[in-house]
């Protein structure tokens, strides 16, 4: 049995019944700045030990610790996690600056045994997955260009409720480019090696000089192209992620709204496809168990809890280690650097080097 100390009672509240679906799992301990969150969680999900302070939340004993703090808090808290001897499940995006993901690859390659997991939910997505068998059979043929979108107005989200701002009302959207980009690495097989990024600036929410939208251009090493757009200041209902694959025998669609339910493809070698098709999607996988859809995010991290514990008790590299996470977010960190140089071009660093 590996016990589980989850941090962050936000968005670790899914991660939390996550594991306690795995009879491999058990929760023994949470912990969160917030003392009434901490305290009333631990009384409702019958958790003996709670804590608001994380270093002392560290000394408990259990054996994977799940970072599900803010952004800011990411590399920090997984580095101490690491030295502390756990395991570590990290929300997105990985890291904060180029300066931390150079840190947080030194403290995995320096841990003993213990697996570091980025939680990239949208790449357990079902449809994302059946995408990436189509694209591995040869349907679509090599990927040429691609375009991903990740929408959602959070107004509510930047603001503390005593006026002053979150970590989100600073946040260059770009940063948050994972959900984005896990999927298309996933199904391009490749890195990108450079990015061009712009923004349009602060005029949603200009008081905390929060940036509305920004797009980059990106390139891979064998000159594929993706486009990619991310904004949560923005005056629009709701939220959707968008993605478009051109490749060398077909393409596949999303639709922008509703989000994530309908989408269309062409495959040229297929005769039921020699035109545009409308085909369903869904982020459910119709053949998980019933408990896969309580955490959020359809069937996505049923699916990502089990890979991770499975690598553990396996001794096994976990599917988005270190190095495939920063691949998924350093572009991200490029692309606002290059937005402050005003458009140019800027070479992604690959992390295995470090």
């Amino acid at each position: 049995m590996l016990k589980v100390g989850v941090v962050g009672l936000g968005r670790g509240s899914s991660y939390f019944t996550m594991f306690s679906q795995y009879k491999e799992t058990e929760v023994v301990a949470i912990c969160d700045s917030n003392e009434k969150k901490a305290k009333e969680f631990a009384k409702v999900n019958n958790v003996k030990s709670w804590y608001t302070d994380f270093g002392k939340f560290l000394e408990h004993d259990f054996d994977i610790a799940v970072v599900a703090t803010p952004l800011p808090l990411h590399v920090s808290q997984s580095i101490q996690a690491l030295e502390a001897g756990k395991h570590v499940l990290s929300e997105v995006p990985p890291a904060n600056s180029i300066e931390e993901a150079k840190k947080l690859v030194k403290a995995v390659k320096k841990a003993k045994g213990q697996k570091y997991m980025m939680g990239a939910n949208m790449n357990y997505i079902h449809f994302v997955r059946e995408w990436i068998k189509i694209v591995n059979e040869g349907k679509i043929g090599r990927i040429i260009y691609a375009e991903a979108e990740y929408i959602h107005s959070l107004p509510k989200a930047m603001v503390n409720p005593d006026g002053t701002p979150t970590w989100r009302a600073h946040l260059p959207p770009i940063y948050y480019c994972t959900h984005s980009l896990g999927p298309l690495i996933a199904m391009m097989k490749e890195r990108f090696v450079s990015a061009i990024g712009l923004s349009t600036g602060s005029n949603v929410a200009p008081k905390f000089g929060t940036i509305d939208m920004e797009v980059a251009l990106l390139r891979t090493g064998s000159g594929a192209i993706v486009k990619l757009l991310c904004g949560f200041s923005v005056e629009r209902g709701g939220g959707h992620h968008f993605y478009s694959l051109y490749g060398t025998k077909g393409s596949m669609e999303t639709t922008k709204y509703p989000s994530l339910e309908n989408a269309y493809v062409y495959f040229k070698d297929d005769q039921q496809t020699k035109e545009l098709v409308p085909i369903k999607i869904s982020i459910n996988d119709p053949n998980a168990p019933d408990e896969a859809k309580q955490g959020g995010h359809g069937t996505s991290e049923y699916y990502l809890v089990r890979d991770f514990v499975q690598s553990i008790l396996n001794d096994t590299n976990p599917p988005v280690d270190v190095y495939t996470a920063l691949d998924f977010g350093l572009p991200g960190l490029c692309a606002h650097e290059s937005t402050k140089q005003g458009g140019k071009i800027v070479e992604i660093p690959d992390p295995r080097k470090w």
